[in-house]
């Protein structure tokens, strides 16, 4: 979203839109307030060129969770028969129908068809238009807004199109849309339970992007230990595999692949990496990741702290510990000037995201060759191969986002499940409210919502959190004085959810509606556990999709940062973990010549026995004590923390 990049002071030189009579138009989007950090400034020149990009609608959307249904539900004949991206990118390409209406209106108003650019795809139609054009098509009015670091935007308050044409077309840019592009920042924690100095991580964001973990911890430093004794103030890569019974792993399957991504600029210390292992599997000493650069991602090492490396640090060193000798696939996107978003890791690995559906948002998503400096090779638009799971510890505020962009991207992690991956997200570390603790002031289903300190107002849910395609990973701790050896043998559940340092992110979208697969869980915990909230502070409709699904710890990790050991916490953590123990279990099923797990929400939900129920917890947000954990799925730490032994039993013996 750089105002220089996509708009100019020469004009086009091309007669100004005469509208149809007659047409009747409707309204498409509508942003309710500015957003926070942004005030609206003059409008634009009317010669003014902007670059014009309409997206469109996909075909058999509505057949989609259809079809992964039938690869992703235990009792289904076709379970496991995963899609390949040839097959997906023909079933959801748009119809002729699509792309010719769209034309025709474009053609009708004065847009010829000579400066109307298709994309190869056929999914998006991108042109230039003055401002009078682009204000006469949408029938709006466009202003350059500032952001309070002097960054300007081009955008309008709200748009219409022909009401013929709305099944046709998902969204025009630039409109409404707001930044949200991944950048560094760095904030102060501001979390109730502390008893030492704590440090936010700089993670990526747009407006309160939610980076890693939230909850980051450098206390004195310490002698590492492995003594499973305690694990409720140390937890090692040992304490893991004893809370969840799986093995150190000593083979690698060609076929297998675990991903991590990371945004630039954070990055790893290999030094870092090395006294992890040496302390913790030293086997792996000297060990990198396979390294994935999307769009001039760089392992930066020029900028070495806590903030810049204390993500990527962790990740890898759990990640490559646990599952040591599979590899490990790092995916670091971005530059150091623009960054990158969900969307640019995702054009990567699947090419033909970069246009359907009218393909990225300029003004939220990074736009390659870089114009201000930086990498300046072309877009990443495939090139990548997909692993079969993904973890990525990274989310935005639902609110922040409009339901088009989110809905548009949530379509796409429902193909990689299609195409058997993985895809996990960190669920976030505030409770319930959103990152930086905020709750939602502006009403339900407003674009570019507005926030407050958290004491009133609605809750926050995440995303892709919210998304009905992923998997979303809550956080638990080992109790306090709890010796886990202990507590197993006698069969003692020994964690509850995280109320150290974070609080596990949990909740209830307000876009996305409640999936089949999670239907029966939701409401028979609204109704053995009614909640002490109205509609007022969240969406209890019983209707939407609540999150997390699963669980792992998320409390009191030792890493190596900057050549020495600290603690960090947060659902950053365990995503991260879990995906190591998924990974495992792909190795095992493809050793016997089966499929990789794929998209596992249908499977848990329906097996709830292979995961630990945790009953013990909240995930209060500012103002409240947000939710409880319960018997069964609860929107603390959702249906509980992986059982190794019954998961695996579970994939490699009783599904195909």
């Amino acid at each position: 979203m750089h105002f220089s990049r996509y708009i100019t002071a020469s004009a086009l030189g091309a007669a100004a839109v005469a509208s149809p009579v007659g047409v009747p138009h409707s309204l498409h989007e509508k942003r309710s307030d500015v957003p926070t950090r942004w005030a609206k400034r003059d409008a634009l020149d009317r010669r003014a060129i902007l670059p014009m990009k309409v997206g469109l609608t996909q075909s058999n959307v509505d057949q989609g969770w259809n079809w992964l249904k039938e690869v992703s539900v235990p009792t289904s004949p076709k379970y496991g028969k995963h899609w390949s991206a040839k097959d997906v990118a023909e079933a959801f390409a748009p119809s002729d129908e699509t792309v010719n209406a769209v034309k025709t209106w474009l053609t009708s108003v004065g847009i010829s068809d000579s400066r109307i650019k298709q994309s190869q795809g056929l999914n998006w139609l991108e042109f230039d238009a003055t401002v009078d054009e682009a204000e006469e098509l949408l029938r709006t009015k466009y202003h350059v807004y500032k952001h309070e670091t002097g960054q300007p935007h081009v955008a309008c308050d709200e748009y219409s199109i022909p009401t013929h044409l709305k099944e046709h077309v998902d969204l025009v840019y630039p409109t409404v849309h707001f930044d949200a592009k991944i950048k560094s920042r760095s904030d102060s924690l501001d979390l109730e339970k502390r008893d030492a100095s704590f440090g936010r991580h700089k993670g990526p964001g747009g407006p309160r992007w939610g980076g890693p973990g939230g909850g980051w911890r450098m206390p004195h430093h310490h002698r590492p230990t492995n003594d499973l004794a305690n694990c409720d103030m140390y937890i090692t890569p040992d304490c893991l595999r004893a809370l969840y019974k799986f093995p150190v792993n000593y083979q690698a399957n060609p076929k297998n692949s675990y991903g991590i991504v990371e945004y630039t600029p954070e990055a790893y210390v290999p030094s870092d990496l090395d006294l992890f292992f040496a302390n913790f599997s030293r086997r792996s000493v000297g060990e990198r990741p396979i390294f994935d650069s999307i769009d001039g991602g760089v392992n930066q090492q020029t900028n070495m702290s806590f903030n810049f490396n204390g993500e990527a640090d962790l990740d890898l060193e759990y990640s490559m510990t646990l599952v040591y000798p599979q590899p490990v696939t790092l995916y670091q996107a971005g530059d150091l000037v623009e960054g990158a978003s969900f969307n640019n890791f995702l054009d990567a690995i699947d090419g033909s995201y970069c246009t359907y559906d009218g393909g990225d948002d300029p003004s939220q998503d990074a736009v390659y060759p870089d114009p201000y400096g930086g990498y300046q090779g072309p877009e990443n638009c495939g090139g990548f191969a997909a692993t079969k799971v993904i973890s990525t510890s990274y989310a935005y505020d639902e609110a922040e986002l409009t339901p088009f962009y989110e809905q548009r991207q949530c379509h796409e992690y429902m193909k990689l499940g299609m195409m058997g991956v993985t895809v996990l997200y960190s669920s976030g570390d505030y409770g319930v409210a959103g990152n930086s603790g905020q709750c939602i002031s502006s009403p339900v289903g407003a674009v570019n919502a507005t926030f407050n300190n958290g004491t009133s107002g609605r809750f926050n849910p995440s995303f892709p959190g919210t998304c009905p395609y992923i998997t979303s990973v809550g956080a638990t701790q080992v109790k306090n004085n709890t010796n886990i050896v202990t507590a197993l043998a006698t069969g003692t559940q020994p964690e509850e959810a995280c109320e150290t340092v974070i609080y596990s992110g949990g909740g209830f979208s307000n876009v996305f509606p409640l999936p089949e697969y999670q239907a029966n869980a939701v409401h028979h915990w609204f109704a053995d556990f009614p909640p002490p909230y109205g509609a007022d502070r969240f969406n209890n409709s019983q209707q939407t999709r609540g999150f997390p699904d699963l669980s792992a710890n998320g409390a009191n990790y030792v890493i190596a940062i900057d050549g020495n050991f600290s603690l960090v916490y947060g659902t950053s953590a365990s995503s991260p973990t879990t995906g190591s123990i998924l990974t495992l279990i792909n190795q095992a099923r493809l050793d016997k010549g089966k499929s990789s797990i794929g998209f596992i929400n249908p499977v848990i939900y329906a097996h709830p026995e292979v995961l630990n129920d945790i009953t013990e917890g909240g995930n209060q947000g500012r103002g409240t004590p947000g939710f409880e954990s319960a018997p069964g799925w609860d929107p603390v730490t959702g249906l509980g923390t992986p059982n190794y032994p019954k998961m695996l039993h579970l994939w490699v013996n009783e599904l195909s």
